[in-house]
């Protein structure tokens, strides 16, 4: 698939294929997305590193979780996380008051967890395989 290519009414989450905790996420998102609104692409895909190198973010200089509007924007770090809570409605809209919180902040935070998910969550070989009900939301 090419950056062309991608579909422009779904907002895309990269994220680190062989990280536990990532995975976990991924799986929270898609179990809350009643929507329909994310595809999932790992950052360690050849679409993950096109994506990347399209919206200028260097893969070896971030451990964070990016999301991707195509042709609009792109989040990184903890305000993706919170603008991609924020599509879930409901009770996860309280969370936005941490949006209070300064950026270096939060993304001291997020930076935090980052940097030890490895040692808190473990990683595995490679990227998960998603089920093949899944399948259609990830993109290759």
């Amino acid at each position: 698939m090419e950056i062309y290519e991608l579909p422009k009414d779904k907002k895309i989450i990269l994220f680190d294929g062989v990280c536990n905790l990532c995975n976990a996420s991924v799986q929270f998102v898609i179990k809350r997305d009643t929507k329909d609104v994310f595809r999932f692409v790992a950052v360690q895909s050849d679409l993950g590193n096109k994506i990347l190198n399209h919206i200028g973010i260097n893969r070896e200089h971030t451990d964070s979780m990016v999301l991707y509007e195509p042709g609009k924007a792109y989040f990184y770090k903890a305000e993706a996380a919170l603008k991609i809570i924020n599509e879930f409605g409901g009770l996860y809209y309280l969370l936005n008051i941490l949006q209070i919180f300064p950026k270096f902040i939060s993304n001291s935070v997020y930076d935090y967890i980052a940097k030890n998910r490895y040692h808190w969550y473990g990683k595995q070989e490679s990227c998960m395989m998603p089920t093949p009900q899944l399948a259609a939301k990830f993109l290759a």
